[in-house]
């Protein structure tokens, strides 16, 4: 066991984690010439298109130091915000952490959250300076930033190049000269750690997992205590670039289990497995459940497919826990879900994989937060949730609503200061506080709804700060709102998957963007079409899709006038009759224009 390590990687975004991972696994001989490819271990092609880590991966590798063979498990993990949860499940299978500091852009917000997330865990933090070859890297800098931030000495700095492999022989020396063995007790009954799982359509349910005391064999008697179900070990083994199978998984180390599970349910990330006839009596701390942030309705656009829709989400839970679906209907889409979200970012690459893995083509409807709702005579403790505008109660019996509000924490050059704080007191922020990190550096922080937050606040900060602002944010609690419901009516019938909670403040305005949005994408038909914007009975915004014309007076050349008026009279009484009757389609378009309102 004292040759194991078990350690992550942990930066913000762009900051290098991917290529350090290729370097490692180069220098420790785990790839072979012909295998090598950048970023190897972001196998999804998502994750390879938009140069992403969406998934945290671990695998194994063999290095030889002073004469003594170690095995060290590597567990690479995401940057971006909306999938912080990887993160933290990563940590809990580790002694130890790589902190990457990108030399040019110095620390981030990210790279704040993610270690405070390590040290929670009392992780052995390595602190590693990644790109300094670069003509722009600022080492000195960037160092007193991290000697600041860690409470560090300057010689426990390694400066590496993920690029050219500089620093990488330094790095694995660090990593089994300071990262911890793992402990456990070898004899005891088995306890080991989920944290992570995979839907595999050959072999069923692949599960991740990390020893903590004892063994497991292949071909052992085995239970899940969350879910209180018993297996067989059908196959166990270690996560090489290929699983490689074998007999026993010993104490501290990492590996993988297959025993025919089919119903993705039946695992949970988080649990512990132990002994069927000797079992543990204690249980591993796991993850805290997920809060999604995010909801909207996702649809199928062919009502026949829902199960099979239903089938893929499960799917997709069991590869990341962080989302959340429970079924609803809508008069307008038919039968879907309600689903939870991390961020937007989270809920496109959920939307990617559906169609991607599942080939399932679905409507994705307005994402808005989920609200507290109090009726003058609910108890104070126990408020309506409101994840979906239609579940909004009359407002005649309304007290009041209650948003989630969040502290965002912004991190920027001092030039920007002044556009990033228009932009956040356009959205209805608070500044709380000002620091100076450095004389060019400042952390802003701010509380504001998360409402605000979730369409376009991220695209709309890089721009004004031109790419330099990072962002990260923990939710503060509910706080009293002024809120109404804005529906949106066509051909003067509700169309309730476009209807949105907005603060009273921008209804007027939002909802005369959505009219003017959907009037371009609507098409036209034989009759004209009404599109409103609404707040209960009060008509708050109106534009009009017109009517196509088809020209009934066209073989009336010359002759007597009243021969046309008849034949117009004629047509607008038949148009009077079909608005009466005509229903209108509304393009997927239409659903996910309502997001980019503020581009025009």
């Amino acid at each position: 066991m004292k040759h194991f390590r078990n350690f992550c990687i942990i930066a913000h975004i762009d900051h290098g984690k991917s290529t350090l991972a290729d370097r490692l696994l180069d220098a420790t001989g785990s790839v072979t010439d012909r295998e090598k490819q950048d970023q190897l271990l972001d196998s999804m092609d998502l994750e390879r298109e938009r140069g992403i880590t969406i998934k945290s991966k671990a695998i194994q590798m063999d290095y030889k130091f002073e004469e003594q063979d170690y095995v060290l498990n590597l567990i690479d993990t995401p940057g971006h915000v909306d999938f912080s949860y990887e993160v933290s499940r990563s940590l809990a299978a580790c002694e130890g952490a790589l902190l990457i500091v990108d030399a040019v852009q110095g620390i981030q917000a990210q790279t704040i959250s993610n270690l405070y997330l390590a040290l929670e865990n009392d992780l052995e933090i390595i602190p590693i300076l990644n790109k300094v070859d670069l003509p722009s890297a600022n080492v000195e800098e960037a160092s007193d930033d991290l000697v600041d931030l860690l409470g560090c000495e300057h010689e426990e700095i390694i400066l590496a190049s993920a690029k050219t492999g500089q620093g990488v022989e330094d790095i694995l020396k660090a990593i089994i000269e300071r990262i911890p063995a793992p402990e456990g007790n070898p004899d005891e009954s088995l306890r080991a750690l989920i944290f992570d799982s995979v839907y595999n359509p050959f072999r069923g349910v692949e599960t991740y997992f990390r020893v903590y005391n004892g063994s497991i064999k292949k071909g052992q008697h085995i239970k899940f205590i969350n879910t209180d179900k018993d297996y067989y070990a059908d196959e166990v083994g270690t996560l090489g670039l290929k699983q490689e199978p074998k007999k026993e998984i010993k104490t501290g180390d990492v590996g993988y289990l297959i025993t025919g599970i089919k119903d993705a349910r039946e695992v949970k990330v988080g649990d512990t497995i132990t002994d069927a006839e000797n079992p543990t009596t204690e249980v591993i701390g796991g993850f805290e459940d997920v809060k999604p942030m995010v909801f909207a309705g996702i649809y199928p656009v062919d009502t026949d497919d829902y199960e099979e829709l239903r089938g893929a989400m499960e799917k997709l839970q069991l590869n990341d826990a962080s989302v959340v679906f429970i079924p609803e209907s809508s008069a307008a889409l038919g039968f879907g879900f309600r689903c939870g979200f991390l961020g937007m970012l989270h809920l496109e690459i959920i939307q990617e994989r559906l169609e991607r893995e599942f080939n399932m083509t679905v409507i994705t409807t307005v994402p808005n937060v989920s609200y507290h709702a109090f009726e003058r005579t609910t108890p104070e403790d126990d408020p309506i949730l409101v994840n979906n505008p239609s579940d909004l109660p009359d407002p005649s019996l309304m007290e009041r609503v209650e948003e989630p509000y969040i502290e965002a924490s912004i991190i920027t050059k001092a030039d920007f200061i002044g556009p990033i704080m228009e932009l956040c007191i356009s959205k209805r922020g608070e500044i709380v506080n000002q620091t100076y990190l450095t004389t060019q550096r400042v952390e802003l922080t701010f509380n504001m709804p998360l409402a605000e937050i979730v369409f376009d606040f991220y695209d709309r900060l890089k721009t004004v700060s031109r790419g330099y602002a990072s962002f990260d944010y923990t939710p503060i609690g509910m706080r009293k709102s002024d809120l109404v419901k804005v529906d949106i009516l066509l051909n003067g019938k509700m169309v309730d998957a476009l209807s949105a909670l907005l603060h009273r403040d921008n209804a007027y305005e939002v909802g005369k963007k959505i009219c003017k949005k959907l009037q371009k994408l609507i098409p036209r038909q034989q009759f004209d079409i009404p599109i409103q914007a609404a707040i209960g009975a009060k008509i708050i915004a109106r534009e009009t899709v017109k009517a196509l014309r088809k020209d009934v007076t066209a073989k009336c050349y010359g002759g007597d006038i009243s021969r046309k008026r008849k034949l117009l009279e004629k047509q607008k009484a038949g148009k009077k009759r079909m608005r009466s009757v005509g229903n209108v389609e509304i393009p997927q378009e239409a659903f996910m224009a309502v997001l980019k309102l503020d581009e025009d």
